[in-house]
């Protein structure tokens, strides 16, 4: 994978001749790279990702915007890249383009206590069938699925404005998917973790981890058809994430709010919710899935706090939706890659825990549902409601965890549930689970979501 910096004078030479047309250009290059390995009973398919480099100029004309992108970085291609721009600056207005510029120095590499290069492509190999062992070694699983994978991505800054950002990171993930089979039935459970980091985020994959997600695949294949109708609620961590990035996700970016397609819109500085409850977008999450050193707009990243302790109190931003907002810009101006252009988009998104104990929630609940190993999400942010899908659930009887029922999905308007929320259970829960986000189209990048258990009260029924 190219190193920018070698590239860094050819695109500061094009900053240099942008500037003599428009007060305001910036340059973000990027160079990706990564490996993905997938195992099970019939097959093994290392697949190295393709290196993928290029970068995206943007300039300032004082009315608006106007960018150009190149694939490669040959300094041809950079030049005329830069051609393509400044006929378009020819009119250009000495007015600064909105909200504040970054500027000053930063260069960040995200720490790997196992660095990914040290682990060759046979050591992968290898781990993946330890995995595969100790998920096919319980009666009834027939296979699994095993993936491993890191993506590499380093992001150069530079602007006008004396901004220079250097970012690499490498995000590593692993899945485990057990498949029980039986009677021409096939049920699966899956265990899966991702970090910003090296190989040692798959160090929680344990054969006791494992071992339990193959016997909660078994059970699957028993399981009761789950109940429907509203009733009380407790979200695992994995659950309780999805809300928190379903919730006040998508709404909650600011470029939503100024095209009137956010139903949170009117809402900014009310009560929303109970006290309990405080809802977090933190881009400087330590070594999170969706975690950046600075944003496509050269803003270091930050923690944003969107509801405090109930009260809607702000949105995500990027410099042009923060002066319009008279607020500051938060770190979230994110682009899926060079060739896509940025959007406000969120990074990690979760839950804060609270100070209830998980026993206490299942007894405050007497009854209802316990919904685990959430799968998928979608939320309305127009219309204000969501649907989260979870993989299992089990019964809650008499304050006690009890059967196992099959996929359901919990749906309804986003404030009537967050309203509805009686407890949140402690630090001790937390967890931080890997995702991917869309917006626009396709443009997908790298969102975190996280929380404790939480209990609120929810219509459910079969998914």
């Amino acid at each position: 994978m190219p190193r920018l910096p070698a590239y860094e004078d050819e695109l500061a030479a094009g900053l240099t001749r942008l500037a003599a047309r428009a007060s305001y250009a910036e340059v973000m290059a990027e160079a990706t790279g990564g490996h993905t390995l997938r195992f099970d009973r019939s097959a093994t398919t290392p697949e190295p990702q393709g290196e993928f480099a290029g970068a995206v100029y943007r300039a300032w004309t004082g009315e608006g915007w106007v960018e150009a992108a190149v694939s490669g970085l040959r300094p041809t291609a950079i030049r005329a890249t830069v051609d393509l721009l400044l006929p378009r600056l020819a009119t250009a207005t000495p007015r600064p383009p909105p909200g504040p510029s970054a500027s000053g120095s930063l260069e960040r590499s995200s720490p790997q206590r196992k660095p990914v290069a040290d682990l060759g492509v046979e050591a992968r190999i290898e781990l993946a069938k330890t995995w595969f062992g100790w998920a096919t070694a319980v009666p009834g699983i027939a296979n699994a699925i095993v993936n491993i994978s890191h993506l590499e991505d380093e992001r150069l800054f530079l602007s006008t404005a004396g901004a220079r950002r250097l970012q690499s990171i490498v995000r590593s993930r692993g899945t485990v998917v057990p498949l029980a089979i039986e009677n021409g039935k096939v049920e699966y459970d899956f265990l899966t973790a991702g970090a910003m980091g090296g190989m040692e985020i798959l160090d929680g994959f344990t054969e006791a981890r494992v071992r339990a997600s193959a016997e909660a695949a078994k059970r699957l294949l028993t399981a009761r058809s789950p109940p429907t109708g509203r009733m009380p609620v407790v979200l695992d961590p994995s659950t309780s994430g999805t809300f928190a990035h379903e919730s006040f996700g998508h709404g909650t970016e600011a470029d939503q709010l100024l095209r009137d397609r956010s139903y949170l819109k009117p809402l900014l500085g009310e009560v929303v919710g109970p006290e309990s409850v405080t809802l977090v977008d933190d881009g400087s999450f330590e070594r999170g899935w969706g975690s950046i050193y600075f944003d496509d707009e050269g803003q270091e990243a930050r923690r944003t706090t969107l509801v405090d302790h109930g009260r809607f109190v702000e949105v995500l931003h990027d410099r042009e939706s923060a002066e319009a907002m008279h607020r500051a810009p938060t770190g979230n101006a994110r682009r899926a890659d060079f060739l896509s252009r940025s959007f406000v988009r969120m990074t990690n998104t979760f839950v804060e825990p609270g100070d209830w104990a998980f026993e206490e929630l299942l007894r405050e609940a007497k009854t209802g549902v316990l919904l685990e190993t959430c799968t998928s999400g979608i939320e309305d942010p127009l219309g204000g409601n969501m649907q989260i899908k979870v993989k299992k659930a089990r019964l809650i009887e008499g304050g006690e965890p009890g059967a196992v029922v099959s996929s359901m999905a919990l749906s309804g308007k986003v404030l009537e549930f967050l309203r509805s929320i009686r407890g949140v259970s402690r630090a001790a829960d937390f967890e931080m689970a890997p995702g991917f986000c869309g917006k626009g189209h396709t443009d997908l990048l790298p969102a975190g979501t996280g929380g404790p258990y939480l209990l609120a009260e929810a219509v459910v029924g079969p998914a």
